[in-house]
């Protein structure tokens, strides 16, 4: 009996630990911001600097490195977009950054599923050159962010350690989006005047 009261007790125990755990190295993170007329999303690991020297050490310059911690960082744009310059269309890509100490290469790739440090350059398609900024406060967690400037204007600014640097990022096709948002309000102002009518 006594035997048996034990192994009660040990397996409610194990139940009770099991629904909490560990706090993870590189916790997961996802930003999504709704832009233009659809939404904007990045999937990323968040490693901290925990006392290392980061870029030029941990993350070496001239190397590409997978944005992030763990699986590759994923970035997925529901309609076209301006991503520095380079018209992207709709997609989910790989988002990796190849820095060096004045600029970073912000690359787009079209494997989205990786782990860890498989990278393929061959499956690179767009990719845009970046200035990186020192910052007066330290960032403990990598971070990306997605900043609206405007309707139209975007900026995805990746944060960690000391340094900062940003992707001027604006709709794809403004006039055809211009276009279906003038189509959409139109529709909008007929819907109100009809359940005003009501």
């Amino acid at each position: 009996m006594k035997r048996l009261l034990i192994t009660a007790l040990f397996a409610i125990s194990v139940s009770a630990y099991s629904q909490w755990t560990l706090p993870a190295a590189s916790p997961r993170a996802t930003v999504e911001q709704q832009f233009s007329m659809s939404k904007i999303t990045v999937d990323y690991g968040r490693p901290g600097v925990k006392g290392r020297k980061v870029f030029g050490d941990l993350v070496p310059y001239g190397k590409v490195w997978r944005a992030g911690a763990n699986s590759s960082t994923k970035i997925e744009f529901r309609q076209s977009i301006n991503f520095g310059g380079v018209v992207v269309p709709a997609g989910k890509y790989g988002l990796y950054i190849l820095p060096n100490e004045k600029d970073w290469k912000i690359i787009l790739n079209s494997d989205s599923q990786s782990w860890g440090t498989a990278y393929d350059a061959s499956k690179d398609l767009y990719s845009v050159v970046v200035p990186v900024q020192k910052m007066a406060d330290r960032q403990e967690f990598f971070e990306i962010a997605l900043q609206p400037l405007d309707d139209n204007a975007i900026d995805l600014v990746f944060k960690w350690d000391n340094v900062k640097a940003a992707v001027p990022m604006k709709t794809g096709n403004p006039e055809n989006v211009a276009k279906i948002v003038d189509k959409l309000k139109e529709i909008r102002e007929l819907e109100r005047n009809a359940a005003a009518k009501k």
